[in-house]
């Protein structure tokens, strides 16, 4: 054998070795940020100092044996905001911006409004209270390298300063309304996780700690009570109605002629089977998600609070202003006024 061919057996070992060795390398760096992440969640779970997630019963105002004849409570999502994600509007062609300064303004106008839309274009409804539903998605995560990349700040930054700002919403519609029911469920880009799991699926996702600690925060305050279940989906009963919220990440499709429509009635009737199944069944389905907003008597579909984005528009998705779902219940119709909550004020949030 000559030195050519020595050359040429031994060409295919260094390629296989460096290829071995670039993929070892990889493993390692992934080996690496999984053990950071890790490391990051136990510290962000000592923040709460192991707060237990036990199923608190509704409030009795939610299900009073006699409501009164003017009763109504307020329902309202909070969902899809995407806090502290960065939507750049020179790549949007000017139609929107998103910043962690813009979402305060847009969280803070969506509570005033919340308020100005329940007493004075609803005038004369004695409200038993106010639901809160938030929807999932509160943080838009680091789950892509890119949002790893353009984000405002890390996660554990981010969930000590959102869930202090989801606080003060909270404690300013309380103050309004006197009492206040707070139910979450968590949305797929808050996971911990690179894929999205089925087990503790819950227990994994920001969007549940920033619960949690919103409900330690009010754990003194009487007026105040929480459901954040430990399963993906909560269900409530609001007079003599059930309301079930979920996410909305579970449904697939959606491009044919009806849109989003076909499916997510679909998810609702396998849904509403199982619950009917098991002694439960509920009227409403809240979930949010898909980023229209799309109310009828059966289902609620919230907006989002980010609006348009890079995605969206290089996806030929349609462009909808950020808003978010609200729905007025009584007694005897369930819901019976349901309108959007705008939230964006482009001159004063300056783009």
């Amino acid at each position: 054998m000559n030195l050519r061919d020595e050359i040429a057996q031994e060409q295919p070992d260094r390629i296989e070795e460096s290829r071995i060795r670039k993929q070892n390398n990889l493993l390692q760096s992934n080996n690496d940020r999984l053990t950071l992440r890790v490391e990051e969640l136990e510290r962000t779970l000592s923040i709460v100092e192991q707060v237990e997630a036990k199923q608190i019963q509704p409030p009795s105002w939610l299900v009073p044996a006699k409501p009164k004849r003017s009763a109504a409570t307020l329902v309202v999502m909070l969902s899809d905001t995407h806090f502290d994600e960065v939507v750049n509007p020179e790549e949007l062609e000017g139609l929107n911006a998103y910043n962690r300064e813009i979402a305060v303004m847009r969280l803070e106008k969506w509570a005033q409004n919340v308020i100005k839309l329940s007493r004075h274009y609803l005038s004369g409804v004695t409200y038993d209270g106010v639901v809160v539903i938030l929807g999932g998605d509160i943080f838009t995560g680091d789950i892509h390298e890119e949002l790893q990349i353009t984000n405002e700040d890390t996660m554990i930054g981010s969930l000590l300063f959102w869930s202090e700002q989801v606080a003060a919403a909270v404690q300013l519609l309380t103050d309004e309304f006197k009492k206040c029911h707070v139910v979450s469920v968590v949305g797929n880009h808050g996971r911990t996780t690179r894929k999205p799991r089925m087990k503790q699926r819950v227990r994994t996702n920001f969007d549940w700690l920033l619960a949690k600690m919103v409900e330690r925060h009010f754990s003194k305050d009487k007026r105040v009570t929480f459901t954040v279940p430990e399963s993906a989906d909560a269900w409530i009963q609001i007079y003599e109605h059930g309301h079930l919220i979920t996410h909305g990440d579970q449904v697939s499709g959606g491009g044919g002629i009806g849109g989003i429509y076909p499916p997510i009635m679909r998810m609702r009737a396998r849904k509403h089977q199982r619950y009917m199944a098991t002694g439960k069944s509920f009227q409403t389905l809240w979930l949010g998600h898909w980023h229209q907003y799309i109310s009828t008597p059966s289902m609620v579909v919230n907006g989002s609070l980010k609006g348009l984005d890079e995605y969206a528009l290089l996806m030929g998705f349609g462009f909808e202003q950020p808003q978010q779902a609200l729905a007025l219940i009584t007694p005897e119709k369930n819901i019976t006024f349901q309108a959007p909550v705008f939230c964006a004020d482009r001159k004063r949030e300056g783009w």
